[in-house]
């Protein structure tokens, strides 16, 4: 390998990135646009759910108990005065759930007897529908709890439990998509930097220039690989920088770790650009084949936002093939866990084999002639 010919192909590379403002924006621009679309787009938290309340009789007790809806972060009730206009208001997607207080609501309740909850949730929704059904259950319980305080007389429970959060006690669902997202971010800049160029190329008739200089196809390789993965890099540091100081996700584990585990996932996705460029000679048909072949294992297979766990046995072996699942465990567990070793280092292992791999089939396929 000749050092100066490799310099000429990387000042070369770099010179056709600066003409070429696509590779830039996919560097820098839709790392940007992607994290504001998902970050504050996409979310699993519930907040505000529109919920009708409907009292037949209005007393102290359901008062109280509407209250105590009403201070809820989670609801907005709307107040309904029959039970049909609810029904009608869930149908007509105004609200997701029916609070419903009975008229014998009170009077059960004073007299020691069962004072039922009528509680009707839209369930289109599968996940929704229960996040709604534990909210008016802790607002339930709340409630009783204080309505005993006021009665001076102790509600017997059998079991309390103490809850405690690790890791995101606040439960802020962006503190788990956001780091999972670059994940899919770096694998959509690898991956589509080098299999797009390199197409390109092939379309300009630019690399039958390269194929008949002295050049060595390991120098060509390198020569693509270093640039992209400059820039793949930095495309990294700024995702990283957004998720820390827009998104506010707390980077608890060491951030020199994070910058060696992404360049070796980096390695990996720019493995896999470069497969796909020599099997696609086309940028349209690449494109294609990079997003079908990455960009949707990443989102779908990863753990970003689906569990690994909840999926078939079979779907979960197919799981191990994703490069994104390892870089989605290292990168959540370096964001809100910290440094643990057991977690990094054989997630870690599994990229370094995966980028050998990748890159080795890359250097195997690839051959100074134009068949």
């Amino acid at each position: 390998m000749n050092k100066q010919r490799l310099r000429a192909l990387i000042h070369k590379e770099f010179l056709q990135i600066l003409r070429d403002p696509s590779a830039i924006a996919i560097a820098f621009i839709m790392p940007v646009l992607l994290l504001f679309l998902f970050g504050y787009g996409v979310s699993l938290d519930a907040h505000h759910i529109p919920v009708a309340v409907v009292v037949e009789q209005n007393t102290q007790a359901s008062n109280e108990f509407v209250a105590g809806l009403q201070e809820s972060e989670y609801f907005a009730p709307i107040s309904f005065d029959n039970i049909h206009d609810a029904q009608q208001a869930v149908i007509n997607h105004r609200v997701n759930a029916i609070l419903w207080l009975r008229d014998n609501f009170s009077t059960n309740l004073l007299s020691g007897e069962v004072a039922p909850v009528a509680v009707l949730i839209n369930g289109t929704d599968a996940n929704n529908a229960h996040l709604i059904s534990g909210y008016l259950q802790g607002v339930w319980q709340n409630w009783l709890i204080h309505y005993a305080e006021r009665q001076a007389h102790a509600i017997s429970i059998p079991v309390t439990s103490e809850t405690r959060i690790w890791f995101n006690p606040a439960t802020r669902s962006k503190d788990y998509l956001v780091p999972g997202l670059i994940a899919v971010i770096m694998t959509l800049i690898g991956a589509l930097l080098t299999a797009l160029v390199v197409a390109r190329e092939w379309e300009r008739g630019t690399m039958e220039a390269l194929m008949a200089s002295p050049v060595t196809i390991s120098e060509i390789l390198l020569g693509k690989l270093i640039p992209y993965f400059i820039m793949g890099m930095g495309g990294m540091i700024l995702s990283v920088a957004m998720a820390v100081w827009v998104f506010h996700v707390p980077l608890v584990g060491s951030l020199f770790l994070l910058l060696i585990f992404s360049a070796l996932f980096l390695l990996v996705a720019l493995g896999m650009g470069l497969l796909i460029s020599s099997v696609a000679k086309n940028q349209f048909v690449a494109g294609q084949i990079a997003i079908i072949v990455t960009f949707l294992p990443a989102f779908i297979l990863s753990g970003f936002v689906f569990d690994i766990h909840s999926m078939p046995s079979i779907i979960q072996g197919i799981t191990h093939l994703v490069a994104a699942r390892y870089y989605v465990a290292i990168l959540q567990t370096l964001f809100l866990a910290g440094n643990i070793w057991s977690i990094l280092l054989i997630n870690g292992l599994a990229l370094l084999l995966m980028a050998f791999i990748f890159l080795g089939l890359t250097w195997r396929r690839s051959h100074k002639r134009l068949d």
